[in-house]
């Protein structure tokens, strides 16, 4: 199970689109795929459209058994192939800018519950993706903590450089302080025109900060992609030339994410029973 987090610290940047299209095109590649929607605004949840689950994110933050964490998980309306561990608006009240290392180890004993399930063959999910809130609380990094690699998402817009930066040192503060094996997949630049001169330059700059990181292939930026997800459909699914155009460049991502995190697999961790903040819970 590789387990992939894909995350910006700057909002609007199309980061939940990445994760709707990475986990589109894995569906038509066949790899069963998880998404696991952390983002308080639930919007990857409405898109896979699953149905009522007993529990959400939420409590499986609180209590990461395998119960809780079964509960949570429904099948997307896409059809059989793309399951959704749902999210909730209540996740934003667990948002803290500062919690201790067992709170930050909940996501990923919780993916252990699951990876055991599936080494029952009952679920056995090839790809989870990690949406992440554009902000670096207790839900982004738990998600680094919990993840085999990351996948940053920009825009070629005048900030793009330092958002992905700020991403960037995240990941490579998880990396010190939790999580050794976490491995930088790269970046995906969103919401390409490529005939504007501004976005050629951007990202132009966006390669000479980060160099081979920046991924190849861009998201072109086509209105297929909103009409998709507001009629709850696979980018693959919804047949424009606008839709084709994207489809085909997520899937050059995906196998890029693929090929790039076969040593980031999902992996055991010695999490933390106890941390300063245990007395607090108590």
């Amino acid at each position: 199970m590789q387990t992939v987090a894909v995350l910006s610290l700057k909002g609007g940047v199309g980061k939940t689109t990445v994760v709707l299209g990475l986990a589109s095109a894995a569906l038509r590649r066949g790899a069963r795929t998880l998404v696991v929607d952390l983002d308080p605004q639930c919007n990857a949840t409405a898109t896979l459209d699953p149905e009522e689950t007993g529990t959400t994110l939420a409590n499986v933050l609180e209590s990461p058994r395998l119960p809780v964490v079964k509960s949570a998980i429904a099948a997307s309306a896409w059809g059989e192939g793309v399951d959704v561990l749902v999210g909730s608006e209540d996740v934003e009240e667990l948002n803290h800018p500062n919690p201790g290392a067992r709170r930050l180890g909940n996501l990923g004993r919780a993916l252990q519950e699951v990876n055991k399930y599936i080494e029952d063959g009952e679920l056995p999910y090839e790809l989870v993706l990690l949406d992440c809130p554009p902000s670096l609380g207790r839900l982004t990094r738990s998600a680094l903590v919990a993840a085999g690699g990351a996948l940053l998402v920009t825009e070629p817009t005048l900030y793009a450089v330092s958002g992905a930066q700020r991403a960037f040192d995240a990941i490579a503060e998880t990396r010190e302080q939790y999580n050794p094996d976490l491995t930088t997949l790269g970046v995906v630049v969103n919401r390409v025109r490529p005939r504007s001169y501004e976005h050629q330059f951007r990202i132009q700059e966006l390669r000479e900060h980060f160099g081979s990181l920046v991924l190849p292939v861009a998201l072109p930026d086509r209105l297929a992609v909103q009409q998709a997800q507001g009629a709850c459909m696979p980018i693959h699914q919804w047949g424009t030339p606008g839709a084709r155009e994207v489809a085909l460049a997520f899937n050059l991502v995906l196998a890029r994410v693929l090929r790039s995190g076969r040593r980031g697999r999902h992996h055991e961790f010695a999490w933390p029973e106890s941390d300063g903040d245990e007395a607090a819970d108590a």
